[in-house]
Parts: structure tokens; C-alpha cells; sequence
């Protein structure tokens, strides 16, 4: 090989060590997540409180949930197609935006029909964070390093569940209910600020140096464009990355809306008492994203085929989410912890690289509207979740039948993926020109 063959080799290879900025993206993403976090888990955190201040029903407060999910899968597809049209820059800003407004008007609303309605418009507004971030991280991250990308900012949703219930009984105590979304909407503008100044794509950002722009460029780079929803659901890929997303996205969400109520209901914990608990279950679930991202990464850079090591680090996900079962059975609350914590970190390691197949196996202009289609799916999904939850809680009276949903979902969401999608192969139907 001549010198100048070899130099953008060497050049990519050296990124690992001396390129930054790529990480500090990753960091932006990161931060995002958990903002998105704070905002959506203030109310579950405060729903104990609510409920005995204004006599919130169980089914009430599933429909709340409900609506938001329906709201948060329609958006998915809109934001989705948006962010193949304009990028992930206005992208987030756009969506933040939406969010950030909708999240501080709660304070107008004390009946669950309002909150609904409030969550509607915050459902909108958060349904662009995975799209934007995915979108991004297609375009500042090669596949070697994707998945730990993904699951390095997916872990901020753990971060995010830490830092709730942390701040918000401190807010709550020192101030009122009301303070807790307005407080914790105005972090929003900070991020704002920093994305708009830092974000550019890698080809047009002044401070990306060549060896890191050499290392993400050493795969094809492709422009984002919309394609065809017809297009799409006649592939298989479309169709695995949407049954997964149906089968796992429920169970995230129902952690992370009704775990507070779960910890008062069953342990008698209160604002003041249950944060430490749910800080601990989602610093295991911390863990979870980043060691699952780490592990399927691992494996390719052994030279192990994409599908195997997705599907090898999925399915021992799975395993570690399966003693959630016996939740409600668990004789103390930490050992309810531990078994919740371990459920949320097999989830967090799962979605890492359920999150990464539409980059693995469709072309980047294909990315939002793959995405947009998988947080439809979802969101159904957490709908049907929401209702099954009300009405297990208020005809039964006992998480029981929840906690072993739960503890079924991941195994059986690998399944069908692997049925789907058996060979793990790449999209190769359908071109631009097609789409």
C-alpha cells in the first residue's frame, strides 16, 4: 500500500484516540434524554400526591397515560418523516420546543382530563428526541461504535428517572406541585442554547479535525431523504424493528409511569421516602444500556457478523429481566429493587441495539421514517399497556399480573424478531430514485 493509501487508514484508525467531538455530540444526545426524562416523569412522580389532592381515579390516571402514548406514536411518525426533511438539528430544537411549552402549561390543569390534555401536547413535543438522536448518531457515528453511542445517550432516560424523583420532592416541599414542571421546564433553554451553537453535521463542523472526520467517514456517507411508508412495510426489517419496539416499549413505560405508585402501594413509601429506591433501579438500568451497547460492540470488533452479535447481546438482556416476575412477591422493598433494577437494565441493554438495527440495516435516508414507524408501534403498544394496567390495579389490586408480563416480554420480542428477520440482512429492495 503507497503512503497515500494508507494515510486516511491511519488516520481513521488514530480517531479513537484523538477525536472528541463525536463524544461531545454524544453528550449533547445524552443530555437531551434526560431532559425529555425529567419532564415526562415529574407527574409520575407526583401522581400519589395528585391523586389525594384531587381524588384521581386509577383509570384516570391510565388514561392520562393513555393519551399520551396515543399522542407520543402519532408524533413518532410525523417526527419521523420531519427529520429526514430537515435534519437533527432543527429537528430537536423543533421538538424541545413543542415539549417544553406543553410541560410547564400543567400547571393550568387539576383533573386528569386536563393533565391528558397537557400530556397530549408534551407527547408531541418528546416523540422527536429518538429520531433527532438517532439521526445524529447515524451521522457522527460509524456502525463500530453506534450501538455504544446509542446506548451511552439512551442511558440519560436512567438519568433522567435518578434525577426526578431526586429534585422534584425538594421543589415540591420547598415551593408547591406547580413549581416542579415550571422549574424543571426552564432547564430546557439551557440545552437549547448549546445545541444551537455546537451541532453541525461532521462534513461542516469547524472544530472535527481529520482523523475523527476520516474514522466517521469510513463508511458511505448518504444524504437523509423521506420515503414511502409502503416501501417500507414491505420490507421484513421494517417489520421485526416494529414488533420489537410493540413488545418492549409497554413495559419501560409502565416502570417508569407506575413505579412510584407501586413503592406506595406496596411498601408505604411516600415523596419524601421512595426516591432512593428508584434512584438505585435506574442507576442498575444505567449500567444496562451502557453494557449492552458495549457488548454487541465488543463482538464486531472481534470480527462477529452484525445479526449474531445484536441478537447474542438481546438475548442476554432478556435473561436478566426475567426474575421481575416475582416483584410483587419480594419480601422487602430492596429486594423488590433489585429485581426492578435488574428488569430495567435488561431493558435498557435490549433497546441499545434494537435501537441500532434501523442504522444496521437500512440506509441512512431511510433512518427517521424507520424510526417514526418503530415508536408508532411503541406507543401502541404502551397504550394497550396503560389500559391493562388501570384495570389490573383497580378490579385486582395487585402489580402481580404486570410484573409477569414483564418478565415474558423480552424473550418473547426476541423471538419474533429473530422469525421476522432470521438472517439479520440488509435492505437492498429499494433505492432513492425508488423511494
Amino acid at each position: 500500500m503507497s503512503d497515500a493509501a494508507a494515510a486516511p487508514a491511519a488516520a481513521a484508525m488514530s480517531a479513537g484516540r484523538k477525536g472528541r467531538v463525536r463524544w461531545i455530540i454524544c453528550f449533547l444526545l445524552f443530555a437531551a434524554v434526560v431532559l425529555s426524562y425529567i419532564d415526562r416523569l415529574v407527574l409520575s412522580v407526583l401522581k400519589p400526591t395528585l391523586q389525594g389532592l384531587y381524588g384521581w381515579s386509577e383509570s384516570g390516571y391510565g388514561d392520562v397515560v393513555f393519551w399520551f402514548q396515543a399522542a407520543y406514536g402519532i408524533g413518532f411518525l410525523v417526527f419521523g418523516r420531519l427529520i429526514d426533511r430537515i435534519g437533527a438539528k432543527a429537528g430537536y430544537v423543533l421538538a424541545m420546543g413543542i415539549w417544553t411549552l406543553a410541560h410547564m402549561a400543567h400547571v393550568l390543569f387539576t383533573s386528569t382530563r386536563g393533565f391528558a390534555f397537557a400530556r397530549i401536547l408534551l407527547a408531541v413535543g418528546e416523540s422527536g428526541t429518538y429520531p433527532a438522536a438517532l439521526a445524529a448518531a447515524a451521522e457522527w457515528f460509524p456502525k463500530r461504535e453506534r450501538a455504544l453511542a446509542i446506548g451511552i445517550f439512551n442511558a440519560g432516560a436512567n438519568v433522567g428517572a435518578i434525577v426526578t424523583p431526586l429534585i422534584v420532592p425538594a421543589i415540591v416541599l420547598a415551593l408547591d406541585w406547580r413549581a416542579a414542571f415550571i422549574v424543571t421546564g426552564l432547564f430546557n433553554f439551557v440545552w437549547l442554547t448549546a445545541w444551537i451553537l455546537f451541532y453541525r453535521r461532521p462534513r461542516e463542523h469547524p472544530a472535527l479535525g481529520p482523523a475523527e472526520r476520516a474514522w466517521i467517514e469510513s463508511e458511505p456517507i448518504e444524504e437523509q431523504r423521506p420515503v414511502k411508508w409502503r416501501r417500507l412495510l414491505a420490507t421484513r426489517q421494517a417489520w421485526a424493528y416494529m414488533a420489537g419496539r410493540f413488545l418492549i416499549d409497554p413495559i419501560w413505560w409502565t416502570f417508569l409511569f407506575w413505579l412510584p405508585d407501586f413503592f406506595h402501594k406496596r411498601y408505604g413509601l411516600d415523596l419524601k421516602s421512595f426516591g432512593p429506591p428508584l434512584v438505585a433501579i435506574y442507576v442498575m438500568a444505567d449500567f444496562g444500556s451502557v453494557l449492552g451497547g458495549w457488548y454487541s460492540s465488543r463482538l464486531l470488533g472481534r470480527g462477529v457478523e452484525t445479526g449474531r452479535a445484536r441478537k447474542r447481546a438481546m438475548l442476554c438482556a432478556a435473561l436478566v429481566v426475567v426474575p421481575v416476575s416475582f416483584a410483587m412477591a419480594a419480601p422487602s422493598v430492596w429486594i423488590a429493587v433489585l429485581l426492578i433494577g435488574l428488569a430495567c437494565a435488561g431493558h435498557q441493554g435490549f433497546s441499545a441495539n434494537l435501537f441500532a438495527m434501523p442504522a444496521d440495516l437500512f440506509p441512512r435516508w431511510a433512518l427517521g421514517s424507520v424510526v417514526g414507524l418503530g415508536g408508532f408501534a411503541g406507543a401502541a403498544g404502551g397504550m394497550l399497556m396503560a389500559k391493562y394496567a388501570g384495570w389490573v390495579l383497580e378490579r385486582l389490586g395487585t402489580y402481580t399480573p404486570i410484573f409477569i408480563v414483564s418478565g415474558c416480554a423480552y424473550l418473547v420480542a426476541l423471538a419474533v424478531v429473530h422469525l421476522i428477520n432470521p438472517s439479520y440482512a440488509r435492505v437492498t429492495k429499494f433505492s432513492p430514485a425508488e423511494a
